[in-house]
């Protein structure tokens, strides 16, 4: 069992091709939403929110994105259209990327460099 929310998204399915829904599924209003591409073999993110909430689609391709909720920590990989991981406020969060993905990201605030968190939880012991 994941620490962290991921959403099966519907899809319908047939000779002409897939159909996949994201209407109102979403636990926020989508303030703002962009997609990452070109960044095959590297790493993104590094960060967290004040209040930020995300959700992360992989459109194409494969992204690997490591969560760290300051008590949990968990890769999850993101390889098709139907998944939506939820990225919460507190979710310090890096994605990695496999050739040719592409990561389509909705948020529920606007940019705000001032939202942003870019200091790691700390690990236990340390």
């Amino acid at each position: 069992m994941s620490a962290f929310e991921l959403i099966k998204l519907p899809t319908m399915a047939d000779a002409r091709g897939h159909l996949t829904v994201l209407d109102g599924l979403l636990p926020f209003e989508v303030r703002r939403s962009f997609w990452i591409y070109g960044a095959d073999g590297n790493t993104r993110g590094g960060h967290r929110h004040h209040v930020t909430r995300q959700a992360l689609v992989a459109l194409s391709g494969s992204v690997t994105v490591n969560m760290d909720d300051g008590h949990n920590r968990e890769s999850i990989v993101l390889s098709s259209p139907d998944a939506c991981l939820i990225v919460e406020p507190k979710d310090w969060h890096t994605m990695d990327f496999g050739p040719g993905a592409i990561l389509m990201v909705f948020a529920s605030h606007g940019y705000d460099k001032n939202d942003y968190i870019h200091e790691p939880y700390q690990v236990s012991g340390q």
